[in-house]
Order: structure tokens, then C-alpha cells, then sequence
């Protein structure tokens, strides 16, 4: 496995319930600020091989970004679920559901 994938993966399992990333925040916290599509191919390829909360990830506008109706469903409602507001069209607030990690301690 690469490292940026080991950091990836890392990364998106450190994201707690009822939190969210974007793909490229994620992909800067791994070290690589322009690799946001790798995020996303490293989610759907690795998701259910690791037991990636991939659902806590949308994209920078705060949307979810899947267009198969099946998976924003899910996505929608796995975040609900966890206590994040979606709204209809799949937006969420960024200024109050996103995780910030802390490089501190």
C-alpha cells in the first residue's frame, strides 16, 4: 500500500460520527493538497476492504457528491443518522458539521 493511501485511510477513520471531511481537505491532511480525486478513488476502492466511514466525506461545497440515487440515499441517511443536518438538495453545513483535526499534543 502507498503511503498517501495508508494516510488516507487513516485519516478517514479518524473522522468522528456526525462529522464531516472533503476530499480535499483529506487529501491535504495526507500530505498531497491536490490529490482530492485520489481521495475519492482510494474511497471507492477501499471503503468496505477497510471499513472506511465513507459517508463522512462530500465534496468542498459541502454536497454530497455521488450522483447514483442508491448511495446518496445512503450517504444522507447515514449522516442523518449520525446527527448531521442534510439538507434536501444534500448540502451541509461546513461551519458546523466539519471536522477540523488537531495536530496538538
Amino acid at each position: 500500500m502507498q503511503p498517501f493511501t495508508a494516510m488516507v485511510i487513516s485519516i478517514i477513520h479518524s473522522i468522528p460520527p456526525g462529522k464531516v471531511m472533503t476530499y480535499g481537505q483529506v487529501a491535504r491532511e495526507a500530505g498531497s493538497p491536490r490529490a482530492a480525486r485520489q481521495v475519492v478513488r482510494i474511497l471507492h476502492s477501499s471503503s468496505e476492504k477497510h471499513g472506511l466511514p465513507w459517508h463522512r466525506v462530500v465534496n468542498v461545497r459541502g454536497e454530497i457528491a455521488l450522483q447514483d440515487d442508491e448511495s446518496r440515499f445512503l450517504q444522507k441517511m447515514y449522516l442523518e443518522h449520525e446527527g448531521v443536518q442534510v439538507h434536501e438538495d444534500g448540502h451541509i453545513d461546513l461551519k458546523v458539521y466539519q471536522y477540523i483535526p488537531s495536530h496538538t499534543g
